[in-house]
């Protein structure tokens, strides 16, 4: 089930409460419940900072309603006539509030980022870390998902023939629709992925519903980055394919 909060202020959603530094009642975790004011910038939880569990499940209009609520309220115009350390809590607020609209709206990479509250990383698959492993020297973290082995092999050969063709100024017609069926065949499997990932989340928010132990964590965790991890791969075959198909 999406997580959908009511019309409750994302303040006091968040249980976050420190001492207001402006007339020292207990705080909510943008402004002062008592006297308003904005409060200094904390150390950034994105969840928290729209007073939402650590749940992967977001109503996205939800979402995109209080970045509008809070961009209007925490915008710098709004304290130009105050201090000059409102005004720096303010753009710091600001940004910490880009970040984590940017992160929440986005299904991966808010599943990217629990996964690192949870002292999970990521292995890097990314184009980019392509790139920095051949200006270092480094070797890429790279595992081949299983049951892919033979397909990656035979692709890569496809892939390297293609390229050698291109550069002798050679068309090949059957190989190139043999690589738009892989095509096809890896998109599939990169859209089942996203399935696989959501039927995760759902495990997700109904084990903290009941306050799952580590052990549940630990085991939700590892398929994610598991999923995550595949997807990663795929996409990057995919990547490869349609750079020799398009050039």
């Amino acid at each position: 089930m999406i997580q959908k909060p009511t019309a409750i202020s994302v303040e006091k959603q968040a249980g976050v409460r420190h001492q207001c530094y402006s007339c020292g009642d207990m705080r909510a975790a943008h402004f002062c419940d008592s006297c308003g004011r904005l409060q200094p910038p904390l150390p950034a939880d994105f969840f928290s900072f729209f007073g939402l569990p650590h749940k992967l499940n977001v109503e996205p209009s939800f979402l995109e309603r209080e970045f509008h609520a809070l961009s209007r309220k925490l915008h710098p115009d709004g304290y130009v006539r105050l201090s000059p350390q409102e005004q720096s809590w303010s753009l710091e607020k600001s940004s910490q509030l880009n970040d984590a609209y940017r992160t929440l709206r986005d299904p991966v990479l808010r599943t990217e980022y629990l996964l690192k509250k949870e002292g999970v990383e990521l292995d890097e698959q990314s184009k980019q870390a392509t790139e920095k492993a051949r200006t270092t020297g480094l070797l890429k973290k790279q595992i081949v998902p299983p049951g892919m082995l033979e397909e990656v092999f035979e692709l890569n050969m496809q892939l390297e023939e293609a390229r050698l063709n291109k550069r002798a100024g050679e068309h090949d017609l059957a190989l190139n629709e043999e690589l738009q069926v892989t095509k096809h065949r890896l998109q599939e499997k990169y859209d089942a992925l996203m399935g696989e990932l959501k039927e995760c989340w759902n495990e997700w928010d109904a084990m903290i519903d009941r306050g799952g132990q580590d052990e549940d964590r630990n085991i939700l965790c590892d398929r994610m980055k598991d999923v995550l991890n595949r997807r990663s791969y795929i996409r990057n075959l995919l990547r490869d394919v349609s750079e020799v198909l398009e050039s």
